[in-house]
């Protein structure tokens, strides 16, 4: 399989305002990368949006850095003990990416609460056609999973597949639960699959430091960076840090 790479036009970037972001996607001959070769892009820092797979690739900036965590020599704060003690009564299903009129009102109000005047948040054809390819549309190992309270759904996730752990696409959760921390549980249950299959990362998509929709990532320590192509331990410096941010 050949694959090549095609930078995007510049637009503007969504977690530095006023700044323009360019993106390199990749472009493989039958549009469907194996899962070997998936791998090994999300090892060099490439992420998955749907069915495009990119990095970005901007001109003076290189504030996105991927970011993953080490499995095993991950160990919970007390916070995050606390958290994870506190939604073990959410019941969790693994199903295959499919479109739920529930799920996609969930969706709504999540993007309606923590992305006021986006463009994800249409309650429309159009609307549910972006969600769509945004969250559903995959051409690699990808699954859904569902956290209920009772019979009450709260979170939802994309999860990819990968040989050596997961990558966590995209998490989305009730906002109207003050408190709920939903976001940490999140990932610290994906944390604890990686564990429990033997998968040594958990890779989290970007952290940009100057970027308060990113600080919750730092949380998590030890945090391996992927800085001049080469992954390291690194503690980001960050002064306030909330607990219930989404991935």
């Amino acid at each position: 399989m050949s694959i090549n790479f095609q930078i995007t036009r510049r637009y503007p970037c969504s977690y530095l305002p006023g700044q323009l972001a360019r993106s390199r996607v990749v472009i493989t001959d039958n549009d469907t990368p194996d899962s070997d070769i998936y791998a090994r892009l999300i090892r060099q820092g490439y992420r998955r949006s749907g069915g495009l797979i990119y990095r970005p690739d901007c001109d003076f900036c290189q504030a996105c850095i991927p970011v993953r965590i080490p499995v095993e020599q991950f160990s919970p704060n007390r916070t995050q003990r606390r958290i994870w003690k506190r939604h073990q009564h959410l019941q969790t299903a693994r199903h295959m990416l499919h479109f739920d009129p529930a799920h996609f009102a969930l969706y709504q109000r999540y993007q309606k609460s923590r992305h006021t005047h986006g463009s994800m948040d249409q309650d429309d054809e159009n609307g549910r056609e972006q969600y769509r390819n945004f969250l559903l549309k995959s051409t690699v190992d990808s699954f859904l999973v569902t956290f209920h309270e009772d019979d009450q759904l709260r979170m939802v996730s994309i999860i990819d597949q990968l040989p050596d752990g997961l990558s966590s696409v995209y998490t989305f959760f009730e906002p109207e639960v003050a408190g709920s921390s939903y976001g940490t549980f999140n990932i610290l249950w994906q944390t604890n699959q990686c564990r429990a299959g033997r998968l040594p990362y958990l890779y989290l998509g970007y952290w940009i430091e100057n970027s308060q929709k990113m600080h919750y990532k730092a949380n998590f320590q030890p945090l391996q960076l992927r800085i001049n192509n080469q992954w390291q331990y690194k503690e980001p410096c960050v002064k306030t840090i909330r607990h219930d941010d989404p991935i």
